[in-house]
């Protein structure tokens, strides 16, 4: 994923929330979002009462913060997190898609061929975006704020619709219509991950609108929209 997504008010992001059961985000509607700025995470804790939570939090698009600044650690860049190390003790992402598993809406997002010239907006036909998601809560010891770091998981480029658009990898969009892998996604006492195995297989499981655009962070169209459908 070439680091840009938006999320503005519409029915589609609507439908979203209220599939998930939350508020819609309204203070973090974007235009532009690009890598270290703040966004909206869907996440489910477990309250005294061993209820489950579903809420809407902000957290930096960034997974791994400076402990003591709270802030984007530009040395690793963490704003994605590839599927193929999510197994890897060593992986930054390996306890969160265990323990913190997240839901991030947008309404598009951005590709780019890698050539610094060509790029595509993309939608989903009929509903907002639902990425998969991994975060991570930082508490600064001094003045005891806490601040969330988030990262989109990405798939590998198998697809071959997808070669001209980003060669290097997909994002992770989760089906919502599938209630039991969203509730399993959100739930953080759900550890058997091994059951993710087929959402992690780069598929086009909805129709897909794509667009030319000029540049990342002008989301102009240059020419005609096509689908990529499943």
């Amino acid at each position: 994923m070439c680091g840009r997504f938006n999320l503005i008010d519409s029915p589609q992001v609507q439908l979203l929330c209220a599939m998930l059961g939350v508020p819609v985000p309204i203070n973090n509607f974007r235009a532009d979002i690009a890598p270290g700025a703040s966004i909206a995470i869907v996440l489910e804790q477990i309250d005294a009462q061993g209820l489950k939570v579903r809420q809407v939090s902000e957290a930096i698009w960034w997974l791994l913060l400076d402990p003591k600044s709270l802030a984007p650690n530009y040395k690793y860049a963490s704003f994605n997190s590839r599927s193929d190390k999510l197994d890897s003790p060593r992986a930054a992402a390996y306890a969160p898609y265990r323990e913190s598993r997240c839901i991030i809406p947008a309404s598009a997002f951005i590709e780019g061929l890698g050539d610094k010239k060509t790029y595509h907006k993309i939608e989903l036909e009929e509903s907002a975006i639902a990425f998969g998601g991994v975060y991570k809560r930082y508490l600064n010891r001094e003045t005891g704020e806490s601040v969330l770091g988030a990262s989109i998981i990405t798939l590998p480029p198998l697809l071959p619709q997808w070669q001209h658009i980003h060669p290097k990898s997909l994002p992770l969009m989760l089906d919502m219509n599938n209630k039991a892998l969203i509730d399993q996604w959100l739930d953080p006492a759900f550890d058997r991950v091994e059951e993710f195995a087929e959402v992690l297989e780069p598929r086009v499981r909805a129709a897909m609108k794509v667009t030319p655009i000029d540049r990342p962070s002008r989301w102009n169209p240059i020419a005609d929209s096509f689908l990529i459908v499943a």
